[in-house]
């Protein structure tokens, strides 16, 4: 088999391939064994059919099938001699293809770039010396407090109020028409929160129970949801019943009645542990990303596009997840998805880099999880997943999903190796900022 390499890019191979043509016949040999044992042609055995029947019959089909193979055959022939990790669907264009002749093709993918990883060992990190001052644990109580706060019906008001929560039905229409997450019944709005977009909130202000209050909202061009996103929609609006908060008292009972602790101050405690215990998590996952950052400086090479792409589709697609999408909901200060994308393959553009390189590292340094170790993560994942135990084995079962699985356990152990011969340096820094970053992770 001639085959020729052309590096177009250092994460970029063009092959041009020439398959002998006894390999051709020995293809188009089985093609037409299996073809003649699948087909029925009345007046032939199953088998036994020429091949200049099979062929005017299901000659495209049998070409087709011929060339599949050969390139699927070569191209894994050829990425394993030359060592050639792929990591995009190749664009295959392919020669002619005739029985008794050699048969060429062409094919041009991406690959996974040359590294040299160096000086990865004693990089010096800085972590910030955190605590948990006395406000953020009066912080914590107080939306603890806020949590518990019970809704009742505001008695001798009909008419909305800031602060109120208002139970409400709504109908939203385009020109006319209905729009998919336009209509709402017995939704629970806190007037005057910013939850909702202005114009709606206004329009529920001052509404009397019972009453239909009918307004337009523009929608800002930046809106997460095309569909609304620049349009003028005409809400009507008929609120069913105010409620307003009622906090519990911050006492002894309201700590017994809210955990196994015997007092107030019991609790307080319990919350600053907590919170201790985020903050630790955060230090760790903080000193991670820094040391990711420290290898990222001190190594530059090319990233294959396609893994780019596939990393920032994902983004995109948890990003629309976890937009809320209610049609008040406020988008003034949304970013448009152009914004969003911008930013997120610049992430993902780091995260592969990250990947790239810790990957290298790990096989340097003989890194690796066992079989066994892998099946314990799973058998953890599944306990921690309670009812769905048996749908996270099964997900694992997948070998893609396994392998998945082993590559991050890779990383994190890789990373873990990295910190332990890093060389930490603390610095000081203010609790208050800190705890603000850490709780809000």
């Amino acid at each position: 088999m001639k085959i020729d390499v052309d590096e177009v890019s250092p994460v970029q191979r063009k092959i041009r391939v020439e398959v002998p043509a006894e390999n051709v016949a020995n293809e188009f040999d089985h093609v037409y064994k299996d073809l003649g044992k699948r087909v029925r042609i009345k007046g032939f055995r199953s088998g036994k059919i020429p091949r200049s029947v099979l062929l005017g019959l299901y000659g495209e089909e049998i070409k087709g099938e011929v060339k599949s193979h050969l390139v699927e055959e070569s191209l894994a022939e050829v990425l394993k001699e030359r060592r050639l990790q792929i990591v995009s669907r190749p664009e295959v264009e392919t020669d002619d293809l005739r029985e008794g002749g050699p048969f060429s093709f062409s094919a041009l993918f991406e690959i996974k770039p040359e590294i040299e990883a160096k000086d990865y060992l004693g990089l010096e990190v800085e972590k910030i010396k955190l605590a948990v001052s006395d406000d953020r644990v009066e912080d914590a109580l107080k939306r603890l407090q806020e949590a518990h706060a019970r809704l009742e019906l505001v008695e001798g008001r009909e008419i909305v109020q800031s602060g109120d929560f208002v139970n409400l039905d709504f109908d939203g229409s385009i020109a006319g028409k209905p729009f998919s997450g336009g209509k709402g019944e017995n939704y629970m709005l806190e007037v005057g929160s910013g939850h909702a977009l202005p114009q709606f909130e206004q329009a529920v202000m001052g509404l009397k129970i019972g009453n239909r209050q009918t307004v337009q909202v523009d929608y800002p061009e930046s809106y997460p949801h095309k569909e609304i996103a620049g349009k003028k929609v005409d809400f009507s609006i008929t609120v069913r019943e105010i409620k307003q908060k009622v906090l519990p008292a911050l006492d002894d009972e309201f700590a017994k009645d809210h955990g196994e602790h015997g007092s107030l101050d019991e609790l307080k405690g319990a919350i600053r542990k907590r919170l201790e215990d985020e903050l630790r998590h955060y230090e760790e996952e903080n000193l991670k990303e820094k040391l990711i950052g420290r290898l990222i400086e001190g190594h530059s090479f090319a990233l294959p596009a396609s893994m780019v792409e596939r990393q920032t589709r994902f983004l995109m697609e948890r990003y629309r997840s976890q937009s809320s999408g209610q049609p008040g909901d406020d988008g003034e200060s949304a970013p448009s998805l152009e914004e969003v994308r911008k930013n997120l393959e610049q992430r993902a553009a780091r995260q592969v880099r990250a990947t790239l390189l810790v990957e290298k590292i790990a096989q340097q340094e003989n890194i690796d999880v066992s079989d066994s170790d892998l099946q314990t993560r799973i058998e953890n994942l599944a306990r921690a997943a309670g009812e769905r135990a048996k749908s996270v084995r099964d997900y694992y079962a997948k070998a893609d999903a396994r392998e998945d699985l082993r590559a991050q356990m890779v990383f994190d152990r890789t990373v873990g190796y990295l910190l332990e011969r890093a060389r930490i340096k603390e610095v000081d820094s203010a609790a208050s900022k800190v705890d603000d970053t850490a709780e809000n992770r």
